[in-house]
């Protein structure tokens, strides 16, 4: 093992630059599935007829497939009927889809947990529906939601390693380059990536314990 080889200023650098994707793609992806994901999730919530049961369709669709498999269909099926997004934009969305499908099945789950009485006392307060959905049902389900959500917004930031497949030049991909330059360099370079993804990922997890106990 080479630590002083492994860990030099330009190598930092080039994980730093990494790592830099990493955070970028996650959090576009992030913001873009928890606006789709609480669309759908909702809309399933209102038990629409036919648009429920067709959302519910899709939804469970994705949530039994591989994201890895998702992936390789943004990236390589999609050019086939004329839609090439190229490395990146194919990494967000099928991190995005993926994240979508989990998150909308979190928000109707949180949305379902709050006590019909609470509903039926606002409707028969002259509330409207979409009213005792926004003031009265969204604020105590999405205190419940805090800590499922923020666990799949962790688990999105470590799926984004999954994008090496198609070369996305993240952190682990960089990793690999240069682990290549020589064998020695793995295990300094694995555990260097290993306390990024882990800062993070604490980080966030502090974050969420931090907001349920505001909220409680």
């Amino acid at each position: 093992m080479d630590f002083a080889g492994a860990y030099t200023p330009d190598h930092f650098m080039f994980l730093l630059d990494g790592f830099y994707i990493t955070l970028k793609v996650a959090f576009i992806s992030i913001i873009l599935s928890f606006i789709i994901g609480g669309i759908v999730g909702t809309l399933r919530y209102a038990e629409i007829p036919v648009l429920s049961k067709a959302l519910a369709v899709v939804v469970e669709t994705i949530r039994n497939l591989p994201l890895l498999l998702i992936i390789f269909f943004t990236y390589f099926a999609l050019p086939e009927i004329g839609i090439d997004l190229g490395i990146t934009l194919s990494a967000i969305a099928a991190l995005t889809v993926f994240e979508s499908a989990m998150l909308s099945e979190v928000i109707r789950s949180g949305l379902k947990s709050i006590e019909k009485g609470q509903i039926e006392a606002g409707r028969s307060s002259g509330l409207t529906y979409v009213q005792t959905l926004r003031y009265i049902v969204m604020p105590q389900a999405l205190r419940r939601m805090v800590p499922p959500i923020v666990s799949q917004f962790i688990s999105l930031l470590k799926d984004t390693s999954l994008a090496v497949v198609i070369a996305l030049p993240e952190l682990t991909h960089h990793a690999q380059i240069i682990n290549g330059q020589k064998s020695t360099y793995i295990i300094p370079i694995f555990i260097m990536i290993a306390f990024m993804y882990f800062a993070v990922n604490y980080s966030l997890s502090l974050l969420a314990r931090r907001l349920e106990l505001k909220s409680a």
